[in-house]
């Protein structure tokens, strides 16, 4: 097959042919029986809903972190410039008109505390140094989709609307807010979520060592969420993802016959592996970012050769080693 002849089948094949089915899936008694909670603070509400400027200096006092890191106080000439920024929002008929689209889309936010605490379920069981951190939400007016760190999670809900609703983040292409989605959103966080446990070796800048990466990010995000589909842990449709499947061979003999993977130039690695509509290096009717799909398969089929379990795998720091040891054939 010929890359430049544009030949790319797109095969719909039945997902049982796929690494795992999720219907039927149960978490195990030992996750679910960690005594964790979580509740979700809708921090959109105080803001949109102030009354006062008082309302909302108490608000930043109330939440001294997010103030801090997610707001950047220090950014502002004094506190009372960010409260009268903040409290100028609301008045702002669009903005009004986006928080009232996040209350309709978002009316409560049961389903996604109850895929978060599996998901820190999982890391404690796996992790048990793991700490669960404070979880907002907001609308910033596509300011930040998510910003993260070890104590905060702050989830920016209007980036999360419907991919047909009119208001879109104006700073994202189309084949990259489709899925931003409320089916996406649980494994985005948890897999950004991977990177403090995925050890790697910062001397290799290989195509290889991303794909190995983000293989085991997404290995980590599936072993954390095990009842969430493969395309919504990796962001593809389910067309893409069956095309992946079948043409699993032609990908990676593609790979190998342009000796892709020891490539260190960056701008060639993220033709493999950044975000794009398409892997054009391996076909036009490719979906992009396929080398992380490769890689995931190679990680999968180390940890399955090599028996290990997640603590192990994300230990492992040497691309090269996951890779000749997986015994990896399409």
């Amino acid at each position: 097959m010929n890359r430049n002849s544009g030949i790319f089948l797109l095969i719909l094949i039945l997902f049982c042919a796929c690494k795992q089915d999720k219907e039927g899936c149960v978490i195990s008694e030992k996750v679910s029986g960690i005594p964790l909670e979580l509740t979700i603070e809708r921090l959109e509400r105080p803001l949109f809903e102030a009354e006062s400027e008082e309302d909302i200096a108490y608000f930043l006092e109330e939440h001294p972190y997010f103030s801090e890191m997610y707001l950047r106080d220090d950014l502002y000439p004094s506190i009372g410039h960010l409260v009268s920024t903040l409290y100028g929002i609301p008045k702002d008929t669009l903005m009004q008109e986006l928080y009232q689209e996040v209350n309709t889309n978002f009316p409560a936010l049961d389903k996604l505390e109850t895929d978060l605490l599996t998901a820190f379920k999982h890391i404690k069981y796996y992790y048990p140094d793991f700490e669960v951190p404070k979880v907002y939400t907001f609308v910033s007016g596509f300011t930040t989709d998510l910003y993260m760190d070890n104590e905060m999670i702050v989830i920016g809900l209007d980036y999360f609307l419907p991919s047909d609703h009119r208001f879109q983040p104006p700073d994202l292409p189309k084949y990259m807010t489709d899925r931003y989605n409320r089916d996406h959103l649980v494994p985005m966080i948890v897999t950004a979520i991977s990177s403090r446990y995925n050890k790697t070796d910062l001397g290799d800048n290989s195509l290889l060592a991303e794909m190995i990466f983000y293989g085991k990010a997404y290995h980590f995000t599936q072993a954390m969420l095990p009842c969430t589909s493969e395309e919504h842990v990796i962001g593809y449709t389910p067309e893409e993802l069956a095309a992946c499947y079948a043409n699993e061979d032609f990908i990676w003999t593609q790979l190998i016959e342009q000796e892709a993977i020891y490539e260190t130039n960056p701008f060639e690695v993220r033709k493999y592996t950044g975000e794009a509509p398409f892997t054009d290096a391996i076909s036009p009717d490719a979906p992009g970012r396929v080398g992380r799909w490769v890689g995931w398969n190679i990680v999968d089929a180390y940890a399955e050769e090599k028996d290990l379990d997640l603590v192990q795998l994300m230990n492992e720091k040497d691309a090269q080693k996951i890779f000749m040891n997986s015994a990896y054939k399409p």
